[in-house]
């Protein structure tokens, strides 16, 4: 347990330009020790490292973004190559030059790992490196610094399978520690003082040996498969009824996924085959309103889905995987 721990922000650097030495400026400011952690806002690596685009805000994030995930009017909450989901690709106007645009570090990880290397070769100290950015999160009010890039820093300590201290069995305890480290520089670095470095001492059990960077703030991203929010609400649902994919194989489905779905619908009936489900009923519409819901239901849950209407009475929606 860790009973003390300190945060220096690190001040008197000059404005960052590109192909200014980050190592360099950071070294001579801070007095660095062995098992310090260092976090970096990535504004300044990106001005060091030249990722400054010319044109709009809106062309730089349609250029850096992979996917959008939300959109309320102007604002578009998208995925970026680095597998980051926050607003406007993390794109910034604020403190550049007019007509331009401040783009996230092409590899923060990377980033992260040749700043520590300099700072290990110039001042000879065993730092961690976390560089961060500032995002809003679902659910809450405000924004805050995570880490986008680490290096030389267990990013995530995993408790799993040990015991509280009523002796219970810790299932999915992991503490994001980049993030908390990222969070607590921003305390003392402020986001209209200027300060854009933060040291934080007393975290030696996080920071790894010399030589071992760790996977990175990389790590910290969800992967597709066990991402539950994939979508903003009204996206979610116009993926549902708008594009749906077909069935590109078989694959079983579990009936509880639509149960109450006739709760209202007495006279409509559903029959379980093998790679369908047939609707049928006496009332053609409500047969077309279940089959329709049902395909929503599936296409939720990762199935490829079709509907089919037949000449009377009936439909057949056909499930599988999700054709890619």
């Amino acid at each position: 347990m860790r009973k003390h721990l300190e945060i220096f922000a690190v001040t008197g650097l000059p404005e960052v330009a590109a192909g200014d030495d980050l190592a360099g400026l950071i070294g001579e400011a801070a007095d660095l020790r062995d098992g310090d952690v260092v976090a970096v806002t990535s504004k300044i690596v990106s001005k060091a490292e030249g990722r400054l685009s010319t044109g709009t805000r809106d062309a730089a994030i349609d250029d850096e973004l992979v996917r959008v995930v939300a959109r309320r009017g102007d604002t578009r909450i998208v995925q970026t190559r680095h597998g980051l989901v926050l607003a406007a690709a993390g794109t910034d106007t604020s403190n550049t030059a007019p007509g331009t645009v401040l783009l996230l570090p092409v590899d923060p990880d990377l980033s992260a790992r040749q700043l520590r290397a300099a700072l290990k070769d110039r001042y000879d100290v065993n730092v961690g490196v976390v560089v961060t950015d500032t995002l809003g999160r679902p659910w809450r009010v405000g924004q805050i610094d995570l880490a986008i890039g680490a290096a030389g820093v267990r990013v995530v300590e995993d408790l799993r399978g040990t015991t509280d201290s009523h002796g219970n069995v810790l299932a999915v305890t992991e503490p994001a520690v980049a993030d908390e480290i990222a969070s607590a520089g921003e305390l003392v670095k402020g986001k209209a003082d200027g300060v854009p470095v933060a040291v934080l001492r007393g975290l030696a059990d996080v920071v790894l040996p010399v030589g071992e960077d760790g996977p990175g703030a990389r790590a910290l991203v969800r992967d597709a498969a066990s991402d539950m929010f994939s979508l903003g609400t009204r996206e979610a649902a116009r993926a549902a009824v708008l594009e749906r994919t077909p069935p590109a194989g078989p694959r079983e489905v579990d009936p509880s996924l639509w149960d109450g779905l006739l709760a209202d619908d007495e006279d409509v009936h559903l029959e379980v085959l093998d790679t369908s489900i047939a609707v049928f009923g006496d009332n053609p519409v409500a047969v077309g309103i279940i089959a329709e819901r049902l395909a929503v239901l599936l296409h939720a849950e990762g199935y490829g889905v079709t509907v089919r209407t037949g000449s009377g009475s009936e439909a057949t929606v056909t499930f599988g995987s999700r054709s890619r």
